[in-house]
């Protein structure tokens, strides 16, 4: 019982990532904007959250530092796919090839080459009083980290914003009918690129999860298309904040078991094929699908008709 418990409350921390980036995911992408510059992003603030922890010693400068170069991937982004008219799928690739390079490089820069990986202390868990003791559901729920806690905070915030408010109900529009939003006098760009923003900063915080809270070290390894992962999540999850969340339970159980089997080990099947689990469920689930609620703009560039 106390295995099934521990793989659970794995679980939840490995989904935590996972459901905060595909939550910025849902809100760019409901303008219209495909963010395919997601592991980029997701990368850059793994490199950035650690490299902001480790040299200031501080883990709160570390996700801020996470979240402003989140954004600024996404900005380089958006301007060049909303103000420039670049294909989206085609930048977003190219940033995320981008990222790739600029953070290994920065990464000699500040740090050198050392001869031992650089390490900090991961986030504590944070047990919350009374609620951790309940049987199971405390120690799988309510003994998680801030980050954690926040994320799940979030999801509600984001699925009220979205559905439930006239910025939100712009942020779909924007997705559907842009020419209607702009007719209504309101800038279509701006909106995107704001949307963009927002799913950087998500992003950017996603990313420093690997590096602050999960191994405490970064190397350019540390994402392995985790990003991919929680771009498929928002597809998997019809652009909704709560399907976010449900995915991105379920990616997270899928990582955990491979987690677990792979440190068990003696099942005779090679450790790779635990690993790529998550990579092939993306792949699996999004064949057996029949229906996307896909915003009809998707991918679209806007450009306003004079």
């Amino acid at each position: 019982m106390q295995n099934i418990i521990n793989l659970l409350t794995r679980a939840i921390f490995m989904s935590t990532p996972l459901i905060l980036g595909a939550l910025g995911e849902v809100i760019a992408e409901r303008t219209g904007m495909m963010m395919c510059a997601v592991e980029g992003i997701f990368l850059t603030g793994a490199w950035a959250g650690f490299a902001g922890c480790y040299l200031s010693g501080n883990m709160a400068v570390g996700f801020l530092a996470a979240l402003i170069c989140g954004m600024l991937v996404a900005m380089l982004y958006g301007f060049c796919t909303i103000y420039l008219t670049q294909h989206q799928i085609v930048m977003g690739t190219a940033v995320a090839i981008l990222m790739t390079g600029f953070c290994t490089f920065f990464y000699r820069v500040v740090f050198g080459i050392p001869t031992s990986p650089l390490k900090i202390e991961t986030l504590p868990v944070l047990k919350i009083p009374g609620l951790c003791r309940i049987p199971v559901i405390g120690q799988v729920l309510f003994s998680q980290n801030i980050i954690t806690y926040i994320t799940w905070l979030i999801v509600p915030v984001v699925f009220y914003v979205i559905y439930k408010t006239a910025a939100g109900l712009t942020i779909r529009s924007c997705g559907e009918n842009p020419e209607a939003v702009e007719v209504a006098g309101i800038n279509v760009r701006r909106i995107r690129f704001l949307a963009v923003m927002v799913g950087g900063c998500f992003g950017g915080v996603a990313g420093a999860y690997y590096s602050l809270c999960n191994v405490g070290m970064y190397n350019s390894e540390i994402i392995s298309g985790r990003g991919w992962i929680a771009f498929g999540i928002c597809f998997l999850g019809n652009w909704n904040p709560v399907g976010a969340l449900l995915f991105g339970i379920l990616f997270g159980i899928s990582e955990a078991v491979g987690i677990y089997i792979k440190a068990v080990g003696g099942s005779g099947i090679p450790s790779e094929l635990f690993s790529a689990l998550p990579y092939m469920l993306v792949i699996v689930l999004t064949a057996l699908r029949k229906q996307f609620n896909v915003p009809a703009k998707l991918g679209a560039t806007y450009v306003k008709e004079d």
